[in-house]
C-alpha cells in the first residue's frame, strides 16, 4: 500500500507539471509515466532483495543525489547537516580545515584552500587529489562523507594524504583543526599601494571592502596612489556580494547579467553612482582558483575599463546556483541561469583571461602542478560559444620576461611574485589616466542569489 501511495504520488506530480495540450506532449507524458514505473520497480525490486535492509529515506534520497548529479558539477540536494553547512559559510564561521573542494572520477579533489586556515598553512593547493584520512582511503566515497569526516571537534589533529599532480610520490600532512571564522576582506599598506584581499563572498564583503578602503586612506592619512584587488584562490559566494563589491570601484554601468531558459529571461544589474577609490588606478590578481564571484567582479572591472587583471586566467565557473527551500532543514540548490560580463562574455569554462598574464614564479610547484577549472569537471555546462579556443593552451607557454628562478626572489626579497609585480605595475599606472567606463546604465538593486 506505501508503494501504491508512493507511485500515484508521483504520478500525479508529473500530471500537474505537464500539460496534455497536445499530442506531443500526451506522448512526453506517457514516456514520463512509463520512466516513473520503471523506477518504482527499481525501488521495489532493492528494497526487497537487496542483500541488506535499506530504509526508504536512503534510496529516495539517493535517487535524488543521482537526478541532480546527472546534470552538473553544481547542482545538488543539501540535507539538514549540507544546508546548515552551506549557512554557515556564507555566514563566514565554520568549523573544519579551510578547503574548498569537489568531487571528481570519485576522488576529492582540491578547488583552493582558504588563506590563514590549516589547510593553507600546510601548503595544500588547488588540483591536490586528498586520497586518505587518518589512513582510511575515501577514493569512492562521496563527497559529503569525506567533508564530515575532514570535520570534528578544533584541536583534534587528522592526517591527509595528499597526491600532487607533478610529483612522484604521496604528501601527507598532520593537520589541527579549527574553528574557520572566516574575515572575507583584508588589507594592507605597500609601497603606497592599497592592497585588498577578498577570501571569499559571504554577507558583508562589499561593506568590508568599503571599509578596508576608509582603513588604508586613514593609515597613510591620504589615498594610495592606487589599489590591488586581490581574489585569487578565491571559489565565490554570493551574487549580490560581488555585485557590491564591484559597485565599489565603478562610477556607473552594467556589473553583470544573469539569462536563465527562457530568452526573457535575463536580469541586470548595475553600479550606482560613486566610486569609492576617486578613479585611482586598479589592478585585478586572479589564478585559476578565482571562480564564480570573484570572475563577476574581475570581468566586471575589465570589460569597463576600470581595472588591470593580471595573474592567470580563472578557474571558468558562468554558472547562478538558486537556493530553493524544500523544507525547514533541507535546500536545492539548482543551476537556473549562466551569467555574462558587462560586453556580454560568458565566462563558462574559458574564465576570464587576464590582461597581463603573470605566472606564480614564487611556487616552487607552479611549472608542474596541473591547472584544474571548469572545464575540467564532468558534466560540466558548455559554453554556447564552444571554449575551444586556442588561447587557452596559452597557460603552459614559457614567457621569457618571468625567467627567475625561485631562489634569485628569494635574494631579492620575493615570496609572492604575482603581487609585488601588480604593485610594480601600480607605480607605473599611477601617473596614467584611467579611461572612463564606456556603459552607462540604470541604477537598481541586486538580489541575492547563491552563485558558489
Amino acid at each position: 500500500m506505501k508503494s501504491v501511495l508512493l507511485r500515484n504520488a508521483i504520478a500525479l506530480g508529473a500530471l500537474a507539471l505537464i500539460p496534455a495540450t497536445t499530442a506531443a506532449l500526451a506522448e512526453a507524458e506517457g514516456n514520463s509515466y512509463a520512466a516513473l514505473d520503471e523506477f518504482m520497480d527499481v525501488f521495489q525490486k532493492v528494497r526487497s532483495d537487496y542483500v541488506e535492509k535499506v530504509d526508504d529515506e536512503t534510496l529516495i534520497k539517493g535517487a535524488i543525489s543521482g537526478m541532480l548529479a546527472s546534470l552538473d558539477p553544481h547542482s545538488s540536494f543539501l540535507d539538514t547537516n549540507d544546508f546548515a553547512n552551506l549557512r554557515t559559510q556564507t555566514e563566514g564561521s565554520y568549523g573544519g580545515l579551510g578547503l574548498s573542494v569537489t568531487m571528481e572520477d570519485s576522488a576529492v579533489k582540491v578547488i583552493a584552500p582558504t588563506e590563514d586556515t590549516p589547510a593553507f598553512r600546510a601548503g595544500i593547493k588547488a588540483g591536490d587529489y586528498i586520497t586518505h584520512l587518518d589512513g582510511e582511503l575515501i577514493y569512492g566515497g562521496t563527497l559529503d562523507e569525506a567533508v564530515q569526516k575532514m570535520r570534528g571537534k578544533p584541536g583534534t589533529p587528522i592526517k591527509l594524504t595528499i597526491v600532487r599532480p607533478g610529483r612522484d610520490k604521496p604528501i601527507e600532512v598532520t593537520l589541527v583543526r579549527e574553528i574557520i571564522d572566516i574575515k572575507p576582506v583584508k588589507w594592507q599598506v605597500k609601497d603606497n599601494i592599497g592592497v585588498i584581499k577578498i577570501i571569499s563572498f559571504s554577507n558583508q564583503t562589499g561593506a568590508d571592502v568599503k571599509s578596508a578602503i576608509n582603513s588604508i586612506n586613514k593609515s597613510l592619512g591620504r589615498r594610495p596612489v592606487g589599489y590591488v584587488l586581490d581574489l585569487r584562490s578565491n571559489p565565490g559566494g554570493l551574487l549580490d556580494e560581488a555585485v557590491s563589491v564591484s559597485d565599489v570601484f565603478l562610477e556607473r554601468g552594467e556589473i553583470v547579467s544573469q539569462r536563465g531558459r527562457q530568452k526573457g529571461d535575463i536580469e541586470r544589474y548595475y553600479a550606482k553612482s560613486g566610486d569609492d577609490t576617486q578613479g585611482a588606478p586598479v589592478i585585478v590578481l586572479v589564478d585559476n582558483g578565482s571562480a564564480s564571484a570573484s570572475e563577476i567582479v574581475a570581468g566586471a572591472l575589465q570589460d569597463q575599463h576600470r581595472g588591470l587583471v593580471m595573474g592567470e586566467r580563472s578557474f571558468g565557473k558562468g554558472s547562478v546556483q538558486t537556493l530553493l527551500p524544500l523544507s525547514a532543514t533541507t535546500a536545492l540548490r539548482l543551476t537556473t541561469a549562466r551569467y555574462y560580463t558587462p560586453s556580454g562574455r560568458s565566462v563558462q569554462e574559458g574564465g576570464i583571461k587576464p590582461d597581463i598574464r603573470v605566472p606564480q614564479i614564487s611556487d616552487p610547484d607552479y611549472k608542474t602542478r596541473p591547472k584544474f577549472r571548469e572545464s575540467d569537471l564532468r558534466r560540466h555546462l558548455i559554453n554556447e560559444i564552444k571554449a575551444n579556443d586556442p588561447t587557452l593552451e596559452e597557460d603552459a607557454k614559457e614567457d621569457p620576461r618571468f625567467a627567475m628562478t625561485t631562489e634569485e626572489l628569494k635574494k631579492k626579497g620575493i615570496d609572492d611574485f604575482q603581487l609585488w609585480y601588480a604593485t610594480q605595475t601600480i607605480g607605473r599606472l599611477a601617473t596614467t589616466p584611467v579611461p572612463a567606463a564606456k556603459t552607462a546604465g540604470t541604477k537598481g538593486a541586486a538580489k541575492k542569489v547563491a552563485s558558489r
